[in-house]
């Protein structure tokens, strides 16, 4: 058996393979690709391990990797698309008035207590995971790439080769379709939607 080149590298897996498997599997929803995602982290950091200067901890670099990882993931998929479809005229702002606040007929059920408490509650991640793998795979890329990753507009437009009002409708109906989801799976009925 070889000898391991960087003894100190051998409690990775054991520290921090379940953190790193469920950050990607948030972000994925595919627990194939976030098993595969966290190797390719693994072996990333292995071969890189020379140029780790320290100055975060191990957890926040294999964090960082990770995210890299995950933007290549999506960049690959979105090449694989045929392309994305360019707004229509239904997919206008119909859901909000004027002064850009939601129209009184389309406005969100009042869900009640405060969203950071919910985010915390184990089975609004779980309902809140089933509701993203609802969405269409190129609207899933886009909501996880903005909102989960926080990657600035401009970034993820050139990435995927999308325009800005691309970026905005898919964005609004990735919104609008896991508001539905989890207005009836979390805070109505137990029943999940089938993707559209």
């Amino acid at each position: 058996m070889p000898e391991n080149k960087h003894p100190q590298t051998a409690h990775w897996v054991d520290d921090y393979s379940d953190y790193l498997y469920r950050y990607a599997l948030m972000r994925v929803n595919n627990t194939a690709v976030a098993e595969d995602l966290v190797q390719e982290t693994f072996l990333s950091a292995l071969k890189a391990y020379a140029n780790f200067d320290g100055k975060s901890s191990e957890k926040t670099w294999f964090v960082s990797i990770l995210k890299h990882k995950i933007i290549d993931h999506y960049r690959k998929k979105s090449r694989k698309a045929k392309y994305f479809q360019e707004p229509t005229a239904d997919d206008s702002s119909s859901d909000f008035g004027e002064n850009g606040f939601w129209k009184l007929e389309n406005a969100p059920a009042d869900w009640g207590g405060s969203p950071e408490e919910a985010l915390h509650q184990k089975e609004f991640l779980h309902i809140l995971k089933e509701c993203l793998t609802c969405l269409p795979d190129k609207i899933a890329t886009v909501f996880a790439l903005r909102e989960m990753e926080g990657l600035e507009s401009n970034y993820i437009c050139k990435e995927l080769d999308i325009s800005a009002s691309n970026l905005w409708v898919m964005l609004h109906r990735a919104r609008k379709q896991l508001r539905k989801c989890l207005e009836t799976n979390w805070f109505g009925s137990t029943e999940l939607e089938p993707k559209t």
